[in-house]
């Protein structure tokens, strides 16, 4: 993996963060807890996704994906639903 690539996946992982970011006024601490949580419930549904997706690109191109792009799109996928999981959370609390 060259530099470009590295540099690429760890802005789109600074990126999945920030739209998982959850801040309380209550603190730092319910903040990480409440960014864990965050993250521990988006997950899977990301992953769910994002083998759904890697298994028909897979089949339709014939050949393995490589993990790194595999890790760009979980993470794309992580964006999308941490974004639509927050417009959720602001909608339901008003």
């Amino acid at each position: 993996m060259i530099f470009k690539e590295k540099v690429s996946l760890a802005a789109t992982a600074a990126v999945y963060l920030l739209f998982n970011l959850r801040l309380s006024p209550a603190g730092l601490l319910d903040s990480l807890a409440a960014t864990g949580w965050q993250i521990l419930s988006t997950a899977p549904y990301a992953a769910g996704l994002t083998f759904l997706i890697v298994s028909l690109l897979q089949r339709i191109s014939e050949e393995k994906m490589p993990r790194d792009r595999i890790l760009r799109l979980f993470f794309t996928v992580g964006i999308v639903l941490g974004l639509l999981f927050a417009m959720n959370e602001y909608w339901l609390t008003g």
